[in-house]
């Protein structure tokens, strides 16, 4: 292959769960506008129509497809119809998460460090507990089970999972739950990787920091939040979708060929600690 080749990714069959927002719509978008054909996976309906609608009339060629990724069945249906539909299935993108907020600190540095009632230990409701580990953990593990049963045939694929650096670190601003969903996807990465090695399939995980979703209940929206927290990051600033566009074209094409069980953080610095 040429140097030149080694990030191409035009042509290949692209899954994204959670596609309609936040990282996964940055997923969808940098894959669909060097090339790819790509299917969004969604929960969220209105989005799904928008982003899709938005994207294919920008000339890119993206199905979008509302599906929740802890009904498995439908799942596998999404999947087996994206795959038909692209005769092939190249990369996988195990993005789809969940986490309402707050945790046990309302801010983990500066003068907020209140401490909301309704994110304490005692507090915690079975409810949240289960729909986040549900989310989080059981539907990705459906989803690299699905993108498994379409690449081991063909002996070729890249998974990519969404874990966070609160797979890493306490993250006391989000909840219990997203924190130990995160940190078992990590593992659950190593596993599926060695295991699928010997069939040519790579399994990564890319692990964001600070990054403006709806995690949390989506207070990094806030512009003036934005600069509270850029005060944490050697780089003084947050992130955004953008931002990962590159890490995300990476993984999913040629150039990792070689690259398997690894999670690479994309945090600014953040996980270093702080540097003033």
């Amino acid at each position: 292959m040429k140097i030149s080749e080694l990030f191409k990714v035009e042509g290949l069959g692209v899954i994204v769960t959670g596609g309609a927002s936040g990282l996964g719509l940055g997923f969808v978008e940098a894959l669909a506008a060097n090339g790819a054909r790509v299917t969004l996976l969604d929960l969220d309906t209105r989005r799904v129509a928008d982003e899709t609608g938005r994207l294919r009339a920008a000339g890119f060629d993206v199905q979008g497809k509302v599906v929740d990724v802890t009904d498995h069945p439908a799942l596998d249906s999404a999947f087996d119809e994206a795959a038909a539909r692209y005769g092939r299935l190249d990369v996988v993108f195990a993005n789809a998460g969940i986490d309402s907020g707050p945790g046990f600190l309302g801010a983990w540095f500066g003068t907020d460090r209140g401490r909301p009632d309704e994110g304490a230990l005692e507090n915690y409701s079975d409810e949240r507990w289960n729909r986040t580990i549900n989310v989080n953990l059981n539907g990705v593990f459906a989803t690299v089970r699905a993108a498994a049963r379409h690449m081991k045939p063909r002996k070729s694929g890249r998974i990519i999972v969404t874990t966070s650096v609160a797979a890493l670190r306490v993250e006391p601003a989000v909840g219990a739950a997203y924190m130990a969903a995160k940190a078992a996807c990590h593992h659950l990465v190593h596993n599926v990787a060695m295991e699928l090695a010997m069939h040519n399939i790579t399994v990564n995980a890319i692990a964001p920091g600070l990054f403006v979703t709806n995690i949390g209940g989506g207070h990094l929206k806030n512009p003036e939040l934005q600069k509270v927290f850029a005060q944490a990051v050697p780089m003084h600033r947050v992130g955004f979708p953008e931002d990962i566009h590159g890490l995300a074209l990476f993984l999913a094409s040629p150039g990792s060929a070689y690259i398997t069980g690894q999670q690479i953080a994309i945090d600014g610095g953040y996980a270093l600690g702080s540097a003033d």
